[in-house]
C-alpha cells in the first residue's frame, strides 16, 4: 500500500536475470504502483516486450523514435519527470559502467540520466564479473552519489558457478521501494490496532443477534493508517470485505472474543481504533438445540457483554485510543460523556439522524471530539475520505 499510486520506471538491461523483471512488473503493479517499462536493446533476447507491456498495460520503451518515418520520438525527459522511482532491474556490469560515466549511447540511460527521482539498481551478473575490482568501484560510485543498491542474492549463476551474483528476487525489490518510501511517512513505525464489523451473539445453532455494521469504516481507516506507513492490525467480526494483504487480519464472532484477541494486542500497539459495533448484551444462556416455535411468547434473558473500550480506558499506558458512538439523540452530550467515562483521546460521532451517515452505507458524516471537548464537525464524505479526516487527526495528536 505504500507504493499506491507511485510512478515506477523498470528499466532492464541485458541479462539473463531479465525474465524476473516481469515478476517485478507484475508485482509492483499489485501493489498498487503505476509502471512504465524501459528496455535495452538487448534484454529483448530475453524477455519479450509484449509480455511487458501485457503486464504493465502501457507500450514499453526503448528507442527514441516512435515513428522513424515521420520524425516521432519518446521524451525520455519527460518520463524521467513523471517517475516517483526507477529501477534499474537487472542491472549489467555494461549498465553500471554507463551509468556511472554518462554514455548515454541507448533509451535506458538516457532515461537514467534525466530521472530526478531516487534510481534503485539490482546487479545481475556472473561471479568473477561481479567481484572484479571495476565493477565494485563502479558500484560504490553509485552508491556515494545517491543511488541506491539492492545487493544480488548468493547462489547458482547461470555459468554454473556458485557465488554473488544472482539479481535480488523481485519481492525483495519491491520490499526495498516500500521501505523508503515508508521511513518518510508520517504513521511510519507506529503499530495500529483497529476494531472492524458487528459481533454476533449465539441464541441457538442457528440463531444469533447482531446489528447492521458492516465494517466498512474500520477497514477504510486500516487501509489509510497502512498508507500512512503504520503496522496494522483488524479485529472484525463478520463481514466480507476484501482487505489489503500487508493488514493482518484476526477474524472473530462474539464480543468476548474480540475482547479476547484486542486484549492479547493491547500492548503491542501504538494507536487503537474501536469502530466495531459490539453488541452490549447476549444471552444469559445459549441453547444447545435449535428452539422450536411454541404457542406462546418467547422470552430469552439477556446479560451485558463485557465492556471492551470501557477496559481499555482503564489500562491504557502508552496508546492513543480513539472511541466511536452511534447516537440517535443528545448526541453531542452522549458522546462527550463516553470519551470522558472510557478515558478516550477522541471520540468520533455519528448521528442516526443524519442522512447518508452511520451503517450499511458508502458515506459518513462524524464530529470529531478531542479530550479538551474540541469538536470538529465534518461534511458528508465518502468513509474513505472521513478515514483520511481521522487519521490526519491521530496524526497530529501523535
Amino acid at each position: 500500500m505504500v507504493l499506491r499510486g507511485k510512478n515506477v520506471i523498470v528499466a532492464i538491461s541485458g541479462s539473463i536475470a531479465a525474465y524476473k523483471s516481469a515478476i517485478l512488473v507484475r508485482q509492483l503493479i499489485k501493489s498498487g504502483a503505476r509502471v512504465r517499462v524501459v528496455m535495452s536493446e538487448s534484454s529483448k533476447d530475453f524477455v519479450s516486450p509484449l509480455t511487458l507491456s501485457t503486464l504493465s498495460k502501457y507500450p514499453v520503451y526503448s528507442d527514441f523514435n516512435s515513428n522513424k518515418e515521420t520524425g516521432e520520438w519518446i521524451n525520455h525527459v519527460e518520463l524521467g519527470l513523471w517517475a516517483d522511482a526507477m529501477v534499474v532491474a537487472p542491472a549489467t556490469a555494461n549498465t553500471l559502467s554507463k551509468m556511472r560515466s554518462g554514455e548515454s549511447d541507448n533509451f535506458l540511460i538516457a532515461a537514467y540520466l534525466s530521472a530526478r527521482c531516487p534510481v534503485f539498481f539490482a546487479p545481475a551478473m556472473d561471479l568473477d564479473m561481479y567481484n572484479h575490482q571495476s565493477t565494485r568501484e563502479n558500484i560504490d560510485w553509485l552508491v556515494a552519489n545517491g543511488n541506491i543498491f539492492i545487493a544480488p542474492g548468493n547462489g547458482e549463476l547461470a555459468s554454473g558457478l556458485v557465488g554473488e551474483g544472482r539479481m535480488a528476487e523481485p519481492e525483495e525489490i519491491v520490499s526495498s521501494l516500500e521501505r523508503f518510501f515508508q521511513r518518510n511517512l508520517p504513521l511510519s513505525g507506529k503499530k495500529v490496532l483497529i476494531t472492524a464489523g458487528p459481533t454476533r451473539e449465539k441464541i441457538d445453532p442457528v440463531r444469533f443477534i447482531s446489528n447492521r455494521s458492516t465494517g466498512k469504516m474500520g477497514f477504510a481507516l486500516a487501509e489509510e493508517a497502512l498508507r500512512k506507513g503504520a503496522q496494522v492490525t483488524v479485529v472484525c467480526g463478520p463481514n466480507s470485505i476484501v482487505n489489503s494483504d500487508s493488514i493482518e487480519r484476526i477474524n472473530v464472532v462474539s464480543a468476548q472474543e474480540m475482547f479476547d484477541q484486542v486484549w492479547a494486542k493491547y500492548s503491542w500497539a501504538d494507536v487503537v481504533i474501536m469502530t466495531a459495533a459490539v453488541a452490549d448484551y447476549r444471552p444469559a444462556s445459549i441453547s444447545d438445540q435449535k428452539i422450536k416455535k411454541t404457542g406462546g411468547p418467547l422470552e430469552i434473558k439477556f446479560v451485558r457483554t463485557v465492556d471492551i473500550l470501557g477496559e481499555l480506558g482503564k489500562s491504557k499506558q502508552k496508546q492513543l485510543l480513539i472511541g466511536f458512538a452511534v447516537e440517535s439523540e443528545n448526541e453531542l452530550e452522549n458522546a462527550k460523556s463516553k470519551l470522558k467515562r472510557k478515558n478516550l483521546d477522541l471520540i468520533v460521532l455519528n448521528s442516526l439522524n443524519d442522512s447518508g451517515a452511520a451503517f450499511e452505507g458508502d458515506t459518513n458524516k462524524v464530529s470529531i471530539i478531542d479530550k479538551n471537548n474540541k469538536i470538529e464537525h465534518k461534511q458528508l464524505k465518502s468513509k474513505v475520505e472521513v478515514a483520511a479526516d481521522i487519521i490526519d487527526k491521530i496524526v497530529t495528536l501523535l
